[in-house]
């Protein structure tokens, strides 16, 4: 296994302006969205990243390259991310830093509880939160000395991969989802719409929600949310 933050004799040594600097961030995110909010993060502290959106494409990444820090979301389509942590914090040796993330402020003691170093609540627009979550995780050695220069400019993800992951869930939902995935749509969906500000899409999505939680069908619900989506992707919704 390769450890991607030292695979060369003199790695760089963090700065004030890139405290994470020669570091490899692995995103399990299922959200493009989401994850390129991670992308800018990431590259403003000087940090490589990869992305995996699924559990079973983290852990055959896992199983050949070494990240200093792994960020894994609650909600992904095989399964619960804090399973994958879990994993990750029994492993010997350990990755650096794992953190959590959801839009879901109760999910933080979820996944500390599965062995989480900390938690970044989504929307991902913090770089300072982002930034402190990792480095109060490693030694101090690996930490910038001094003052640390924090930029305060937004972090604004590419609307564009916004657009993916709506056609994304859109594609999903031209046939009658099974239940499990109706209910994986709607936490992605009402995740999606929370971190982009699209309050009539946040509202469908728990509607949906709401309605897998009673005995009766779910159609009326899908069906007001993929007209929603469509209309997302024929006028090209500004966000």
């Amino acid at each position: 296994m390769t450890e991607s933050d030292r695979n060369t004799p003199f790695p760089p040594r963090p700065t004030a302006t890139r405290p994470l600097l020669g570091m490899t961030v692995l995103a399990v995110e299922d959200s493009r969205y989401a994850c390129d909010a991670l992308r800018l993060m990431a590259l403003r502290s000087g940090a490589r990243i990869r992305r995996a959106d699924c559990l079973e494409a983290a852990r055959r990444h896992l199983s050949l390259y070494r990240p200093t820090v792994a960020v894994v979301d609650l909600g992904l389509p095989d399964g619960s991310g804090a399973q994958l942590i879990t994993e990750l914090a029994s492993q010997s040796p350990r990755l650096s830093v794992v953190l959590g993330t959801s839009g879901d402020p109760f999910a933080e003691n979820l996944m500390r509880a599965a062995g989480a170093d900390g938690f970044l609540e989504k929307p991902l627009s913090s770089l300072l939160d982002f930034q402190n979550a990792i480095l109060a995780a490693l030694p101090a050695s690996r930490r910038p000395c001094g003052i640390r220069l924090v930029p305060d400019d937004p972090i604004c993800p590419d609307p564009l991969a916004y657009r993916d992951d709506i056609a994304h869930a859109a594609a999903l939902l031209r046939e009658e989802p099974e239940p499990e995935l109706t209910d994986y749509l709607a936490q992605f969906l009402g995740g999606l719409a929370r971190s982009a500000g699209d309050s009539a899409l946040e509202t469908a999505a728990l509607r949906l929600a709401a309605a897998r939680a009673d005995p009766g069908p779910a159609s009326a619900a899908l069906a007001q949310l993929s007209a929603l989506l469509q209309q997302r992707l024929a006028t090209r919704v500004a966000i």
